[in-house]
């Protein structure tokens, strides 16, 4: 799956059924609560559905996070692209941090902040959520041939953001952002505005 592939959505079948409530359990409950036990249980099949589909219960988790990425992938890829490339930059933004907010503890198992069933981010992990981060970096190439973001290297700036961004998340989900009356007028959205105004094409690096 990718984020050129949108999440598929066919007929339920026992093996879409099986990513559909670990995915719902995840989101409800958490990670300690997604056991194959329950999982098939409320599936209605039996444990041996989970290796037949699967192969194992980190493998069918897996997949549960790279549907999370195509998840991910089309909120963000259903953000209108404008002429205006820094307000693009802003509605991007907070279309991943809204993918965050709506599915948390799935986000914190996608980053590798939380574990599941012996699940650890392996290197095509990480490949499906990079390509996640390529739109970002597809908006900021537009940004710098617009002429509002000076030339540089697309990834960097991008990776910038990312991190920013990401950083702002883990600690808004963890509750540690409320450092302030309104951390988000008084911390993501300076911190964010001041990054890009730092990139902009009429600001020279100093």
């Amino acid at each position: 799956m990718s984020c050129s592939d949108p999440a598929p959505d066919p007929v339920p079948d026992v093996r879409r059924r099986l990513l559909d409530v670990a995915a719902e359990v995840l989101a409800e409950e958490g990670p300690s609560a997604l056991t194959t036990r329950r999982l098939t249980r409320e599936v209605g099949t039996s444990t041996m559905a989970v290796y037949t589909h699967f192969g194992s219960m980190p493998a069918l988790v897996r997949e549960v996070v790279a549907d999370g990425f195509a998840q991910l992938c089309a909120r963000v890829g259903a953000v209108p692209r404008t002429d205006d490339t820094l307000h693009d930059l802003t509605t991007v933004a907070a279309a991943y941090r809204q993918h965050a907010l709506a599915h948390p503890r799935l986000y914190a198992v996608m980053f590798g902040s939380a574990s599941l069933g012996g699940y650890r981010l392996s290197d095509e992990d990480k490949g499906v959520g990079l390509e996640a981060f390529g739109q970002l970096v597809a908006v900021v190439e537009r940004a710098m041939a617009a002429g509002t973001l000076r030339r540089d290297d697309p990834a960097a700036v991008a990776g910038q953001l990312w991190t920013a961004l990401h950083g702002y998340i883990m600690l808004e989900q963890a509750g540690f952002h409320r450092v302030v009356d309104d951390p988000e007028d008084a911390l993501l959205h300076p911190m964010l505005g001041h990054l890009v105004a730092g990139l902009a094409a009429d600001r020279m690096p100093g």
